[in-house]
C-alpha cells in the first residue's frame, strides 16, 4: 500500500482540523471536507480512510466536476449492457468499486439534481441500481465529500438537496486557507524544497535567502498549499545552484520582459485600455455599476465577438473592484454562482484575482 501523503503544519487551527478528522475516521459515518482550492481536502479524505477500520479496502476518488452531467450517473452507479448507445458490456460504477472501503467525491456541489437524488438513496439505504437495470445492488461504502462551496447557502438557493446535506454532514471539517496559517508557510516551503532538491540531484538544499523568505511569508497564496508547492519547485528548478541559498522566488511563470503584448484592436487590447475605477468613488452595487457600463461601439459586424468579450471583461473588472476582489461577493453581486464566476474569470485570464 502506498505511503499516505504528509499533512504538514503546526498552527493550532490546522491541527484542530487534522485532529477532528482523526477522531471522525473511526466512525462509519459520512464526512464533508470544506475548504478553498489547494488546502489539502484530498489529504484529509485519505487520512479519514487510512485511520478507519476500512484502511485495507479500496479508497476510490472521483472529481464530480470533471465529468459531463450525462456521464456522472454511469460513472458513479454503473450500467448494464445495452443501457445506452455504446454500452456493449456491463460495467460496475465507483460505488461498487469502493465496496467495503471509502468513496471520495470531490467537488460534490457540482452534482446534478438527478445525481443528488440517486446519491441520497445510496447514502440512506446502502443500495443502488445500475443504469438499465431494475435490480438493486447492496454496497457498503463510507462516503467523504469535498467542496469549496457553502453548501447550506446552495440549499437555500435550491441547488443542493437539503435532505442529502443532512445525511452527509454528520461531521464537517473546514480547512483554513494558508494565509491564516502564516507560521506553517516556512515548514511547508522547506518540505517541498528538500523534495525538489533531491529530485534535481542536489546533495542538500542550501536554504532560502532572507529576501526569498520574506517574499514567501508575505505572499497571499490564493492557491494555498498547492500554489506554494508549485512556486517553490519552480524557483529551485530555475535557480539551478545547489550551493547558494535560493535568492529568487518565481511567483509568476509567465513573467518576462519579452512577454507578448496584446495586438492592437484585439479584445485584450481593448480591455487593457479600459480606465481603472477610481478608489475615491462611493461604494455602489457592483451589479448596478456593471449594468451601467456603455456598450462598445462596433465598426463592423466582424467586431462583435471582440466587443462582447471586452464588454464582459470590463463588467468583471468593475464588479471585482467594488467587491475588493472577493470572488464570492462578486459572484453574488452579479447573480452568478461561484463556479460560473470562476469559469468567466478563467475565460478572461483573471482566475487568480481575489480569493
Amino acid at each position: 500500500m502506498a505511503k499516505p501523503a504528509a499533512l504538514i503544519g503546526s498552527s493550532s487551527i490546522f491541527l484542530d482540523a487534522v485532529e477532528r478528522a482523526s477522531a471522525a475516521a473511526a466512525l462509519n459515518r459520512p464526512v464533508l471536507v470544506i475548504g478553498e482550492r489547494g488546502t489539502g481536502k484530498e489529504l484529509i479524505a485519505e487520512r479519514l480512510h487510512r485511520l478507519s477500520p476500512r484502511w485495507g479496502a479500496p479508497l476510490i476518488s472521483i472529481n464530480c466536476a470533471a465529468l459531463p452531467e450525462n456521464l456522472i450517473d454511469a460513472e458513479l452507479f454503473g450500467y448494464e449492457a445495452g443501457a445506452f448507445t455504446g454500452a456493449q458490456r456491463a460495467r460496475a460504477g465507483r460505488f461498487e468499486d469502493a465496496d467495503g472501503g471509502t468513496l471520495f467525491l470531490d467537488e460534490i456541489a457540482t452534482l446534478s439534481p438527478a445525481a443528488q437524488e440517486r446519491l441520497l438513496r445510496v447514502v440512506e439505504y446502502g443500495e443502488l441500481t445500475r443504469i438499465g437495470s431494475n435490480r438493486a445492488i447492496s454496497v457498503d461504502v463510507r462516503l467523504v465529500g469535498a467542496t469549496n462551496e457553502d453548501l447550506p447557502r446552495l440549499v437555500e438557493k435550491g441547488r443542493f438537496r437539503a435532505d442529502l446535506l443532512d445525511r452527509l454532514s454528520f461531521e464537517v471539517i473546514t480547512l483554513p486557507p494558508l494565509r491564516e496559517r502564516a507560521e506553517d508557510i516556512e515548514a511547508l516551503a522547506l518540505h517541498f524544497a528538500r523534495r525538489m532538491a533531491a529530485e534535481l540531484g542536489w546533495a542538500r538544499f542550501p536554504g532560502f535567502s532572507a529576501k526569498a523568505k520574506a517574499l514567501l511569508d508575505s505572499h497571499a497564496w490564493h492557491g494555498n498549499v498547492r500554489e506554494l508547492k508549485n512556486v517553490v519547485e519552480r524557483s529551485l528548478y530555475r535557480w539551478a545552484d545547489a550551493e547558494t541559498p535560493v535568492g529568487r522566488i518565481i511567483l509568476d511563470p509567465f513573467e518576462s520582459p519579452w512577454r507578448p503584448a496584446a495586438l492592437p484592436g484585439t479584445a485584450a487590447a481593448i480591455a487593457d485600455a479600459a480606465p481603472a475605477a477610481s478608489e475615491d468613488r462611493p461604494p455602489i452595487d457592483p451589479a448596478a455599476e456593471a449594468a451601467a457600463l456603455p456598450a462598445p461601439a462596433l465598426t463592423s459586424v466582424s467586431d462583435l465577438r471582440a466587443a462582447v468579450h471586452a464588454y464582459e471583461r470590463s463588467i468583471l473588472i468593475a464588479a471585482l473592484e467594488r467587491c475588493r476582489h472577493n470572488q464570492r461577493r462578486t459572484a453574488s453581486a452579479l447573480a452568478l454562482s461561484y463556479d460560473q464566476l470562476r469559469y468567466a474569470l478563467k475565460r478572461h485570464g483573471m482566475l487568480n484575482i481575489g480569493e
